[in-house]
């Protein structure tokens, strides 16, 4: 579980976890709860070992392709609920979507007017898709790294340097730290930007 002649890079108080070795991009041994260590086939999350063999997708594949993808979306989301409160809306759009009054509400009026359920079908697809290249992995029918889908229209990363996979990563891991804390500070009642909670008295408020 742990190399103990090794320190980790980010907590120096705790021995290294042992397949933390800085193969990975972004991998400064942050792991307190020794996740990484956790010895299972993941591809059996996808497709049901009974199916067939496979070579199956170990650990530090699946939790950084995890890692990535919730990055992803972190910073999608983070954008799009600042965008929301800011005003923005999809041209022609049209009600109920204009009527919004804040990101935070904007939840609960999908799910009410059943456009949530679009947006989950298309969620849903595109989980199937990332399945299928997952699947192809387990195989062995493909070498691609982990949260590799090739989506580049930019051409941020054409020579797919260590350099910007790095800076995806730590924007991604920012960018889910970051949506946490605004859904919290949101739901505590600061609903309008910065999102800084209305306490009552915050004079006599202490610490």
């Amino acid at each position: 579980m742990v190399d103990k002649t090794q320190r980790s890079k980010s907590m120096p108080f705790l021995p290294r976890p042992i397949n933390l070795d800085g193969s990975y991009v972004g991998d400064v041994g942050f792991d307190p709860f020794y996740l990484s260590s956790i010895d299972k086939n993941f591809a059996g999350f996808i497709q049901p070992p009974s199916w067939e063999e496979t070579k199956g997708l170990p650990t530090l594949y699946w939790m950084r392709e995890s890692e990535l993808k919730h990055g992803r979306i972190a910073m999608l989301a983070f954008a799009g609920w600042l965008a929301t409160d800011f005003g923005v809306r999809f041209p022609g759009a049209g009600a109920p979507y204009t009527s919004v009054p804040n990101a935070f509400s904007a939840h609960d009026i999908m799910v009410e007017n059943g456009s949530m359920w679009v947006m989950l079908s298309l969620a849903g697809m595109i989980e199937i898709c990332s399945g299928a290249v997952l699947v192809e992995v387990s195989k062995g029918l493909s070498d691609r790294e982990a949260g590799e889908y090739g989506f580049d229209p930019l051409g941020f990363n054409k020579n797919n340097s260590d350099d910007m996979k790095l800076k995806e990563l730590q924007n991604g891991r920012a960018a889910m730290m970051a949506f946490g804390g605004l859904a919290t500070q949101t739901a505590l009642g600061g609903t309008e930007f910065p999102y800084l909670v209305p306490y009552p008295n915050v004079a006599e408020f202490t610490w």
